[in-house]
């Protein structure tokens, strides 16, 4: 798996470890078993120097073989405290501890590997290398150019990805190679960044930097992970804007994000110094024209590739402009009101999605409705643009990994020319050197079927930016219809709610009615009963006790001769008790009980007590 050096053509060549010259078709030294052709160090120096790499200020890695592992064991073997030494044998790479190793030590540490086989060594630094971009035309949305420094710490993450892709021959790999290599990637992911916001939103951003380099890490994460690297961090030194006059002499700098060097050197200027309002209106005409070019584009591409509006040195501008719709449309949608969609810098796209509902004629009713509908229409449109901004990251992805796999590989292909022409032999090197260049040429042929392949990714982002154009329409349509449906059925709704309301108050009117007819008979009844009671109280006494129910006629004869006896004086009472006391038995008779008195009747044989006058039942005149 991990024979990966396959080169014979700098056979030849001094080895880089003891210095003896190589002869003939040999791959290895004939002196220490080295592999000719492995890298020498800085100026000049031996690739392993007492027997241990000392990487140099820009070296990430060394990469070598041997004709047999026991040929490292010329020497002591060391493995100091700055760098991992890892051992490529058969199907596995080991890592070999930091320390000193005898080959006795060694092999019985390491039991598993085999003393006189091939191997292929591989030493890096424990720590990250960091690795220095800097670019100078990353676009504003209004076209501004803004200068940016990176920092991009790299290591060695996946020993057998990486032996795959770079240890195809003996080499070094440092900040020249990684710079070439992370430069293409790294500079689409800042113009995504930057070229979607404007430079005032830039400068006002506090988070600017702290988003930048989240953004910058994610997008190298994916990218160099098949590789076996790892983007361990990335910072965001310099991020600045320099004005310019016509004849390219400096005005000033707006420093939106600087290191606390640059921060002591020259504060940050205002921008309001730097331009006018004439400028900011001119600058923001030229924002919007650049989307309005960008969709005109879009819809005028037809079919043919070579017909494309849009090249591939405008492709990372028609990126970033999208990017910068996305923005905008989520800050709509985002928002709870017109107001603040304003606030939020999205007037342009709200005037425009305005604009386009007012050409449609749209009716609508109330500040709210018409917010919900310059919503849904943002929502629609953020739609489109996300379904080809994420076919673009797609096949951008897919690009940026074709092209860094080419350089990488003319990067190699260089290396082994700067091999080749070390080889003494004249006739031998210049066969090797005709093969590297025919190499080459296949290399750049390569390069130019990627350039086609990108051309025609663009142009089917293009066929989706139109087919998602339709898509959008055929929503809004749908969407539209939505609402008109839900509007009838609100109204439908509303009327069978008014009729109900209705039936409930027809009802409530019918029962209030007929609750209006029980109390007027039960207030007719009640007057009645007072009256009747009126009149009854306006009665003589004797025709009260003629008009009384039996079972009270007992009670009203009481009560009138309670009320008589109360009226009487003193000698009226005297002489009743008198008349009372003559109808009882007298002294003689006190021996034998007093006969019964008869029972009185009325004439009608009700029974009558004693002292009534009057029929208790029927009213009739008792006799006396």
């Amino acid at each position: 798996m991990f024979q990966m050096f396959g080169l014979g053509g700098a056979a030849g060549a001094p080895c880089p470890r003891c210095e003896r010259k190589g002869s003939g078709d040999a791959r290895y030294c004939a002196g220490c078993g080295l592999v000719l052709g492995a890298p020498r160090g800085a100026k000049a120096a031996p690739v392993l120097r007492e027997n241990r790499w000392v990487a140099g200020p820009d070296e990430l890695a060394v990469f070598f073989g041997m004709r047999e592992l026991s040929g490292l064991f010329v020497k002591t073997l060391r493995v100091p405290a700055t760098a991992r030494a890892y051992i490529l044998q058969g199907d596995k790479a080991t890592e070999v501890p930091q320390g000193e190793y005898e080959i006795e030590g060694f092999f019985t540490r390491l039991n598993h590997l085999l003393r006189d086989q091939h191997a292929e060594i591989l030493v890096t630094r424990t720590a990250a290398l960091p690795v220095a971009l800097r670019f100078d035309d990353l676009p504003t949305s209004e076209h501004l150019a803004v200068s940016a420094h990176f920092t991009v710490s790299v290591r060695i993450e996946n020993v057998p990805a990486f032996a795959r892709h770079f240890m195809t021959m003996p080499g070094t790999i440092g900040t020249g190679e990684l710079c070439e290599l992370l430069a293409q990637p790294v500079r689409q992911l800042a113009v995504e960044f930057v070229g979607a916001r404007s430079i005032r939103e830039l400068a006002g951003n506090r988070d600017l930097r702290e988003q930048l380099d989240e953004r910058l890490h994610g997008g190298l994460k994916l990218l160099l992970a098949e590789y076996g690297l790892a983007a361990v961090k990335v910072d965001t030194v310099e991020l600045r804007h320099d004005k310019y006059d016509a004849n390219r002499a400096r005005i000033g700098s707006l420093w939106l994000a600087a290191d606390e060097r640059h921060v002591q050197i020259e504060h940050a200027k205002h921008l309001d110094e730097l331009y006018d309002a004439q400028e900011w209106q001119r600058l923001r005409r030229a924002e919007q024209a650049a989307r309005v070019r960008q969709r005109e584009a879009e819809l005028r591409q037809t079919d043919a590739i070579a017909r494309a509006e849009l090249s591939l040195q405008g492709a990372d501008r028609a990126h970033a402009v999208r990017a910068r719709q996305i923005e905008l449309y989520a800050r709509i949608l985002d928002a709870q009101s017109r107001k603040q969609a304003l606030e939020r810098g999205a007037g342009d796209v709200l005037a425009e999605l305005e604009h386009e509902l007012a050409k449609k004629g749209a009716r609508r009713a109330g500040e709210a409705h018409e917010w919900r509908h310059l919503r849904a229409l943002a929502g629609v449109r953020m739609r489109s643009e996300l379904e080809v901004a994420q076919q673009d990251a797609r096949q951008a992805l897919a690009i940026a990994r074709q092209r860094f796999s080419q350089q990488l590989l003319q990067q190699q292909i260089r290396y082994k020319v700067e091999q080749a022409e070390l080889i003494e032999d004249a006739a031998r090197r210049r066969a090797e050197l005709a093969r590297l260049r025919a190499s080459e040429e296949d290399a750049a042929r390569r390069a130019r079927e990627i350039d086609e392949e990108e051309h025609t990714a663009r142009h089917q982002v293009l066929l989706l930016a139109n087919a998602a154009r339709r898509r959008e329409a055929e929503r809004l349509q749908e969407w539209e219809d939505e609402q008109a449906r839900l509007r009838i059925d609100a109204h439908r709704s509303a009327a069978q709610q008014d009729k109900l309301q209705r039936t409930i108050e027809l009802d409530a009117l019918q029962a209030r009615a007929a609750q209006d007819v029980t109390l007027d008979g039960e207030a007719r009844r009640h007057a009645l009963r007072l009256a009747e009671l009126e009149a009854f109280a306006a009665m003589e006494d004797s025709a009260k006790l003629a008009l009384a129910a039996a079972p009270n006629a007992a009670l009203l004869n009481d009560f009138m001769k309670t009320r008589v006896h109360a009226a009487m004086d003193a000698g009226q009472l005297s002489a009743l008790a008198g008349v009372v006391g003559a109808g009882r038995p007298g002294a003689g008779d006190a021996g034998r009980p007093a006969p019964a008195p008869a029972a009185r009747q009325c004439a009608h044989g009700h029974p009558a007590r004693e002292g009534e006058r009057f029929c208790g039942a029927c009213g009739a005149v008792l006799p006396a």
